[in-house]
């Protein structure tokens, strides 16, 4: 017996170049009986572009739990659906989740239709090791959530990246260099693929100055990328002497100028104490 159910596309759209969509992608994005999309309006340009008249369906954060059932239904009927975010690769920081995981559930199939995606993109010209990463999404939205954020990360033994909004991305930067040392590597991407690409690779400390002097490089969609922790191969340790005074510090100072202060006083290695003092932090 031939199978009726309708399939979900799950299909990648341009980031910002129109022409960074793939042929496989128009074509499927024709075919569907339905397109269900983050923002109808914003999608409806790109269909527009490539005259595409299909009928087009809400589906974002606000109502996906209850719109994903009423897609299922429409997919058990026979009916076959594309599934598209305002750009890039659905469920990346987008909606999504719950229909691809209902329609999982319901035993029908899920096909991706692979294309852009800010963060791929990104790496893939940051020059920063990529054989293994962790994507965070976007940062939180507030100072003490991110610096715990950092703080959290601040040893990760890989490449790692967020998305980051123009508003907050200088706030971001200043609380990131409250808790990692200003000479850490970071890569920023902002606005990937379109008039105003810039992809800048430098230390915490020199971008926090170019984002505060530069009025346009807070503008835009950012893409974070952080270099992984060194691993200091030599001196390991601290001794008690050592901790016993960082931990003084801490309860006056910031990690950062507690680490600062007592790498002075002791002559034990900044990322070292930076090391203690995050472990203390949690």
């Amino acid at each position: 017996m031939l199978n009726e159910y309708g399939k979900l596309y799950v299909v990648a759209t341009p980031i910002g170049n129109l022409a960074d969509i793939s042929f496989r992608a128009i074509e499927t994005l024709k075919q569907v009986d339905l397109i269900a999309a983050e923002d109808t309006r914003h999608v409806k340009m790109l269909l527009q572009h490539y005259g595409i008249t299909n009928k087009l369906v809400s589906l974002h954060q606000h109502n996906e739990d209850r719109a994903s059932a009423g897609l299922l239904e429409k997919l058990q009927a026979g009916q076959s659906i594309a599934l598209v975010s305002d750009a890039g690769t659905p469920l990346l920081s987008d909606p999504g989740m719950p229909l691809v995981k209902l329609v999982k559930e319901a035993g029908l199939d899920v096909v991706p239709i692979p294309g852009a995606c800010a963060l791929i993109a990104a790496l893939s010209a940051a020059g920063l090791p990529v054989t293994q990463f962790a994507f965070e999404g976007f940062s939180p939205r507030t100072s003490s959530a991110r610096k715990a954020f950092f703080a959290e990360k601040a040893l990760s033994p890989v490449t790692w990246l967020f998305y980051e909004s123009s508003h907050r991305i200088l706030a971001s930067l200043q609380d990131m260099a409250e808790i990692l040392p200003l000479d850490h590597e970071i890569v920023i991407a902002r606005e990937i693929t379109k008039l105003h690409e810039t992809i800048v690779k430098t230390s915490l400390g020199r971008m926090l100055e170019l984002v505060s002097q530069d009025e346009n490089m807070r503008k835009g969609e950012f893409v974070v990328i952080v270099s992984a922790a060194v691993v200091d191969k030599a001196g390991q340790m601290i001794t008690p002497e050592q901790e016993k005074i960082l931990g003084i510090l801490l309860k006056e100072c910031s990690i950062k100028t507690a680490v600062a202060i007592a790498a002075k006083i002791t002559g034990a290695r900044k990322k070292l104490l930076y090391q203690v003092a995050l472990a203390a932090s949690h």
